[in-house]
């Protein structure tokens, strides 16, 4: 992953707005700290002292047990791997949150997602973070299909590895939160499945957190980006409409699917705040249940920060505690 500062620098924003659907506080979920009017602000902030970003190598406590390098299919001729965070000594199944990592599908890699993974075990839930095919091995479908995979890999060793498989959530950030979402929406879109592994088992999960990811790539600001026609396999809008509505989450919404949070910066112009806020009106459309808490004056990699993390993940465990639930 790149550096927090590069993180900053190179992928922060103009002025935004939050003006519909933002979330009300709970009383166990610490504010958002004060945000920013622009990246300068942002950027100066950062180099003053003053945004403190978080330890993503942080210690593994003794409470969980981390197995690497578990191979949960294959991505063409390419095995795929996962590490698991675990609770030590836990006698009932548990839920468990799968994390996937952002980096525009061209880049990064899973064990960004180690302090969530970490977060997330020792709040009581299994947690894992997968690879998936980067657009240098394959464009799309490809990374849906891993990401599916992976789903699929853990319902089938739920009883292995001491999981749930009926409590089943997704997670991840930007290209990330982009894979949570194509999970969460399009499980009854074959092609979309691949070959990976387990095909007889379901990729359905039961709950979906998207931090600032894409949600529709037919916007004209989305469908203009390079990540995306690359992604999409070096095709312009014009040449492939119908694959640019396949790969995004948006289109494949329907009233059976899984409820969502979405964290969202206001300031993010990677991302703008409008894919969060179209999504936020098609699930009120179609009757799924969908919170939008937009982070005023922040940017896109908003949760690098450590206390606007404190805030992200008060509000992911207060959703998935109430969407999986954890035994009691």
């Amino acid at each position: 992953m790149r550096k927090f500062n590069s993180i900053v620098v190179g992928a922060l924003v103009a002025v935004g707005t939050c003006q519909l659907f933002i979330a009300r506080g709970h009383a166990d979920v610490p504010p958002a700290p004060p945000g920013f009017a622009s990246e300068d602000e942002v950027k100066a902030a950062f180099f003053a002292g003053k945004v403190k970003p978080i330890d993503l190598t942080i210690d593994l406590p003794d409470s969980v047990k981390l197995e690497r390098n578990i191979t949960y299919g294959k991505g063409g001729d390419k095995p795929l791997q996962l590490d698991l965070y675990t609770p030590k000594d836990h006698a009932k199944p548990l839920p468990v949150v799968l994390f996937f990592h952002g980096g525009a599908w061209k880049s990064g890699y899973r064990q960004v997602y180690h302090y969530y993974c970490t977060k997330f075990a020792e709040h009581g839930y299994i947690a894992a973070t997968a690879s998936y095919r980067l657009v240098g091995d394959a464009p799309f479908p490809a990374a849906v299909q891993d990401a599916k995979c992976a789903v699929r890999f853990l319902r089938a060793n739920a009883k292995k590895y001491g999981i749930d498989p009926e409590k089943i959530g997704v997670a991840g950030g930007s290209a990330g939160g982009h894979l949570s979402m194509m999970i969460g929406y399009s499980s009854d879109v074959p092609e979309l499945e691949g070959k990976g592994g387990n095909p007889e088992t379901s990729s359905r999960v039961q709950a979906v957190v998207d931090l600032y990811g894409p949600t529709d790539l037919t916007t004209d600001f989305v469908k203009s980006c390079g990540e995306v026609f690359h992604f999409l396999g070096d095709k312009k809008f014009d040449e492939a409409p119908e694959t640019y509505r396949l790969a995004s989450p948006i289109t494949h919404l329907t009233k059976d699917d899984p409820p969502t949070l979405i964290l969202h910066g206001s300031i993010d112009s990677t991302v703008p705040i409008s894919q969060a806020e179209e999504l936020v009106a098609k699930c009120k459309e179609v009757g799924v249940e969908c919170e939008l808490d937009c982070v005023k004056g922040w940017p896109h990699t908003m949760d690098m920060d450590t206390a606007v993390n404190n805030h992200c993940m008060a509000k992911m465990f207060e959703f998935f505690d109430k969407h999986l639930g954890l035994p009691k």
